[in-house]
């Protein structure tokens, strides 16, 4: 053990992990609880907001018991983004569902106001398409399923907030509604140039500012804790960050030109950029993360779908181990037969934008396995991350020469050495699994002095492993034409007759 310990939490969709980290970056201890999602219409998903908290009151406590080691000098938080909760700000309990950021029921919303001539005036001042990914329409139907949610809203009875927000006023007792600009700037309500919430958006919304949680830089002291379990009162919380943000933080890719994908139920590509770059509409400019008077800006795409198919697919077949038992079928065919599978379940994200498209697959013959199958389903993640690739490398104006890799899906082999073969450049995977947690703690130990400089986190060891580029130009490019086929007959379907 080194030096002053971070307790940092990763709240994902599936599960939420916990680790107690020392100043060396070495995992100490961790522990972790798994979480379920539920589908009430198609489209529609979302989770128990209690259920969130509790998973990370038990993984803390399991974590700390794990380890006989003094209490933590601070808390990091990242967290799954885009999801938004509604609560009472008296009782602190839940007046909805945690509506997740994969749900699609704002597209109703989301079509009006593209209707409405709003997109180049609402991506200008956000960053962000209009898509039902983002939190403000997820917000707006919040407060109207709420008894008289709106009133209330404005005369402060009600708290809004992504999942950060949510967990930090749980971890100081209601002494904090607070968000990081990283998570506030994915909410489609916050201007990543004046860095505030827009009085315009709000309205546009019906939003209240007044429930809205306040926005300070992701390496801050933002409360401290009361006393839950074996956490003691006075721990600082010093650090809040989405998850994909936290990924990039924990590759030390503090430089534009480096370039990373979190894998994970869905995938985030996201690269520096110094300054804001304006997107063309396929990518969305965001904040990466704020230190002190320091803000970084990226650009990210976001794709809903990637290990999320693996574990769909091995549930529809029944799998006992539904990732496991896909990655093994995967390995027992050398192609796929020339099928294709588009996971475009809750529409097509970056770099497409179509929230109508539906998933399918293509090239069936009386010769398909599972095993072709299973495979196209892990090449899809491939692909799908080179349609944003490609064009972030074009909107960056930089060189990309390779991608960091990190998130669960990143621990296969088959699909990271796929992906190089795909992008014609080399994939590096990190050797942590729990890159986002790290990355939340190497900024709250900068927020409290665990580390002084960046320069001191790029020293700290990384563990990769290194993968290159073995497939010829020529079949790349005609495997990837193929995918480019099956996407643009995805994009054609129509939900029409479908309720969202």
């Amino acid at each position: 053990m080194t030096g002053k310990l971070i307790l940092a939490i990763d709240q994902g969709t599936t599960n939420t992990k916990v680790l107690l980290v020392d100043s060396a970056g070495t995992v100490l201890a961790r522990a972790s609880r798994p979480l379920t999602v539920s589908c009430p219409k198609p489209a529609w998903v979302e989770q128990d907001p209690m259920a969130l908290w509790t998973s990370v009151r038990e993984a803390i406590d399991e974590c700390l018991s794990r380890s006989d080691s003094p209490p933590p000098a601070a808390i990091a938080i990242t967290n799954q983004r885009e999801s938004v909760i509604l609560w009472n700000r008296r009782s602190g309990q839940p007046e909805g569902p945690c509506v997740v950021w994969q749900c699609r029921r704002s597209a109703p919303l989301c079509a009006e106001l593209r209707q409405r001539g709003l997109g180049n005036m609402m991506r200008a001042r956000t960053g962000l398409t209009i898509d039902p990914l983002f939190s403000a329409g997820k917000a707006r139907w919040l407060l109207e399923q709420a008894p008289d949610g709106r009133r209330r809203a404005e005369q402060g009875e009600l708290c809004l907030g992504t999942v950060d927000s949510w967990l930090l006023w749980n971890l100081t007792g209601g002494a904090a509604h607070a968000c990081d600009m990283s998570n506030a700037s994915r909410t489609q309500l916050f201007d990543i140039r004046r860095l505030r919430w827009d009085t315009e958006l709000l309205e546009i919304f019906a939003i209240p500012g007044a429930a809205l949680p306040e926005v300070r830089p992701s390496s801050a002291i933002y409360g401290e804790s009361i006393r839950l379990g074996r956490l003691p009162a006075g721990v600082p919380v010093a650090s809040l960050i989405g998850d994909s943000h936290a990924a990039l933080f924990g590759h030390a890719a503090f430089h534009p030109g480096a370039v990373k994908a979190t894998y994970g139920t869905g995938s985030s590509l996201m690269t520096l950029t110094g300054a804001p770059v304006e997107s063309a509409g396929g990518l969305s400019t965001t904040i990466a993360w704020a230190r002190q008077h320091r803000v970084e800006h990226a650009l990210e795409g976001n794709i809903s779908f990637t290990g999320g198919a693996v574990q769909w697919f091995g549930e529809f077949l029944g799998l006992a181990d539904p990732v496991a038992g896909v990655a093994a079928l995967a390995e027992q065919t050398p192609d796929t037969g020339g099928v294709y599978l588009v996971p475009a379940f809750v529409g097509l994200g970056a770099p497409h934008w179509r929230d109508t498209a539906r998933g399918l697959i293509t090239g069936i013959t009386r010769g398909t396995t599972a095993a072709h199958v299973a495979r196209a389903t892990l090449e899809a993640i491939a692909y799908q991350v080179r349609d944003v690739f490609d064009l972030m490398q074009a909107e960056s104006g930089r060189e990309l020469p390779a991608l960091l890799a990190d998130g669960g899906a990143s621990q296969n082999d088959f699909l990271m050495q796929f992906q190089a073969d795909m992008l014609g450049r080399p994939v590096i995977r990190s050797g942590s699994v729990e890159l986002s947690a790290l990355g939340a703690a190497w900024l709250a130990g900068l927020a409290t002095g665990v580390w002084s400089s960046l320069e001191e986190l790029e020293a700290l060891p990384r563990p990769t492993r290194r993968f290159e580029p073995r497939l010829p130009g020529p079949q790349r490019e005609a495997l990837y034409r193929g995918w480019r086929e099956a996407v643009a007959r995805a994009a054609a379907e129509s939900l029409a007759g479908c309720p969202e």
